[in-house]
Order: C-alpha cells, then sequence, then structure tokens
C-alpha cells in the first residue's frame, strides 16, 4: 500500500472510533434526547453516499471508514427514532 492509503486509514480510524462514546452512551442510558434528529438523518445519508462513493473510486479507506462509521451512526439514529 501507498504512505497516502494508510494516512486515510488513519484518518477513517480515528474519525470512525469518535463515535464509538457516543454510540456507546446511547446503548447505555437509551437517551437520545439532545441528538438531533435531523443531523443524524443528513449524516447517515451522507455517509452511505460516500460508502458507494468509496466503493465504485476502489478508494478503501473512504470505503470502509465510512462503512464503519454507518454502522455506528446508523445504531444511534435508530435509537433516536426507538427511544425519541
Amino acid at each position: 500500500m501507498e504512505f497516502m492509503t494508510y494516512i486515510g486509514l488513519l484518518a477513517g480510524i480515528l474519525t470512525t472510533i469518535s463515535f464509538l462514546p457516543q454510540a456507546i452512551k446511547t446503548w447505555r442510558t437509551k437517551s437520545t434526547k439532545d441528538i438531533s434528529l435531523a443531523m443524524f438523518l443528513c449524516f447517515c445519508f451522507g455517509v452511505v453516499l460516500w460508502v458507494i462513493y468509496g466503493f465504485y473510486t476502489q478508494n478503501l479507506p473512504v470505503f470502509l471508514a465510512n462503512f464503519a462509521t454507518f454502522v455506528l451512526a446508523f445504531s444511534i439514529l435508530i435509537c433516536k427514532l426507538k427511544y425519541g
């Protein structure tokens, strides 16, 4: 792999991990009152578009990071819809 691919993977790991504390807190407390539904809807849609972009351009860091981010963000969105 090229050096910039490693930079992209590291950036993806760090930005994806940033969602982990919020996801864990949401799963544990089932509290989503301070989370914006509109923001998470837009964010999840945008991340899906990045996943599609990463797949079709064969950009592994973009694809992997956004796929993992989508899993975490979508789980928070589901909690927001379920627990309100």
